[in-house]
């Protein structure tokens, strides 16, 4: 298929190399001109605007920070579009706002899909990605192929905007687990307990969870590079949390770890990864939790 791909940075760099090498013709744009380099030396053709990628490829993939990006670039994107084609939005974005592409999209004819992933740069890398797919069924099935190239767990959400809903809730969970995780390390270390046994007895008992595992684990060996920002997991949670409120569902939980993230993104902490807020918990009481794994 002939595939355009915008947005070829941390993850969707990883997803557009996964699509050239399964033999897609692949035609990609970014603004940071260097993110493309390496797919173009692959073999893809690098676009200096975004109707000529629009207007050579059937499919075009969107893998954007958040809702401002994604609709600036749709509405270009869609300008020079034509009957016929399918737009698919990547990114973590708003139920609403994609049912508003959609409907633009429809006005011309373009089918528009949202497929937010989970799994992570590890994941796109190894394309073993989550997919959360809402839009035609129609469509969404034509696309097999595609879907194929960069996830082994392909879900069908329904209508278009469903498969952020089911981004948003996953995401709100993830991050919500992650604050508790981060407290439990620093309450064992501040009783004195070996995190290292402490690590285990969570991870084989009603406590534990992939997000206690993995991220426990990368705090206790104190390997934090900003994989996923506090500014993407404000992004995120927020657009949870504002969902939350359109439908009238208290997130009385979720609420909090919002507030607790937004007070560490407003301590420094912006550009760091999630993760590595256990720094400032660590400072808070006296405690040292990274660095102290044992293999």
């Amino acid at each position: 298929m002939r595939v355009g791909f915008i947005g070829t940075g941390t993850m969707g760099g990883p997803i557009a190399a996964n699509l050239l090498a399964a033999g897609n013709q692949l035609n990609v744009f970014d603004i940071d001109r260097s993110t493309t380099i390496p797919l173009e030396e692959a073999g893809a053709l690098v676009c200096g605007e975004l109707a000529d990628l629009a207007r050579e490829s059937e499919i075009v993939m969107m893998s954007l920070p958040g809702p401002t990006e994604v609709k600036f670039v749709a509405q270009e994107l869609l300008e020079s579009m034509f009957a016929g084609q399918i737009l698919v939005d990547m990114s973590t974005n708003s139920p609403a706002l994609l049912k508003e592409i959609a409907l633009l999209g429809e006005s011309k004819g373009v089918s528009v899909l949202d497929a937010p992933v989970s799994g992570g740069v590890y994941g796109a890398r190894k394309g073993t990605l989550t997919l959360m797919i809402g839009g035609n069924k129609t469509k969404f099935e034509k696309l097999k192929p595609v879907w194929d190239c960069i996830g082994s767990n392909i879900f069908y959400l329904g209508e278009v905007g469903s498969g952020n809903v089911a981004k948003l809730v996953n995401n709100m969970l993830a991050f919500s687990i992650m604050m508790t995780n981060a407290e439990a390390l620093v309450l064992g270390a501040k009783m004195g307990i070996d995190l290292n046994v402490l690590w285990n007895v969570v991870k084989t008992s009603s406590g534990g969870s992939v997000t206690w595992e993995g991220g426990g684990r990368a705090i206790l060996k104190d390997r934090l590079p900003p994989m996923f920002t506090v500014d993407l997991a404000c992004k995120d949670i927020g657009l949870a949390t504002e969902l939350a409120d359109q439908v009238g569902v208290d997130l009385s939980m979720v609420s909090r770890a919002e507030e607790l993230l937004r007070k560490f993104q407003n301590e420094g902490f912006a550009q760091e990864d999630i993760l590595a807020t256990i720094k400032a918990l660590e400072k808070s009481v006296d405690v040292n939790v990274r660095g102290v794994w044992k293999e």
